[in-house]
């Protein structure tokens, strides 16, 4: 079962038809996305679920409903075990963006973790999962489709967030207050911390 995310609202890509009750069955063969993502947004549902027969070919199948954006990201941990985040759009983010050309994955997530924040000696420590989460921009959607990576840094210099894409701030964030953190961010980003 996959999970693409409008917002905090998922749409669950599976093979097994349920009964609904807080969500609605579409088939994904037959579906027409711009109506699931106005039922998303509008009604009162929590997430919406895809129907196929294929569970392998299922997330093929939702990435040609949509234009896909490519990007890169990090989860950034320096020596006392806080976590980088990033303020945008009046949530608490991490930091991430979309490939340049000829650039690997990799090279991107470092790129865009030091554009956005502002921190230095980055060094990738292990690959995280994908996520996938759909956005609208020039009233057109797409599926951002964002590969994550753990990375660490001692950098103990000034943050400085990238005010030209709508960070208002970058702020080491320990256990302690990660809790009050956690009600403020989307749900995507909830699953790699």
């Amino acid at each position: 079962m996959q999970k693409i995310f409008v917002g905090n609202k998922p749409i669950v890509l599976t093979t097994k038809v349920e009964s609904e009750s807080d969500f609605k069955n579409y088939l994904i063969d037959t579906v027409d996305i711009n109506k699931v993502l106005h039922h998303l947004k509008k009604e009162k549902y929590k997430s919406i679920r895809l129907i196929g027969e294929n569970q392998e070919l299922l997330l093929k199948k939702f990435l040609g409903l949509l234009p896909n954006i490519v990007a890169g990201g990090g989860k950034v941990l320096n020596a006392e075990g806080k976590i980088l985040f990033i303020f945008r759009n009046g949530k608490w983010d991490l930091p991430k963006g979309k490939a340049e050309h000829k650039e690997t994955i990799d090279q991107t997530a470092l790129r865009e973790v030091e554009e956005e924040t502002g921190i230095r000696g980055l060094t990738i420590t292990k690959p995280l999962e994908i996520t996938y989460h759909i956005f609208k921009r020039n009233n057109q959607y797409f599926i951002k489709k964002t590969y994550w990576f753990e990375m660490f840094s001692d950098y103990s210099g000034d943050l400085k967030p990238q005010i030209k894409e709508g960070i208002t701030k970058v702020k080491w964030i320990g256990p302690k207050k990660l809790k009050k953190v956690k009600t403020n961010i989307y749900a995507n980003i909830e699953a790699l911390i």
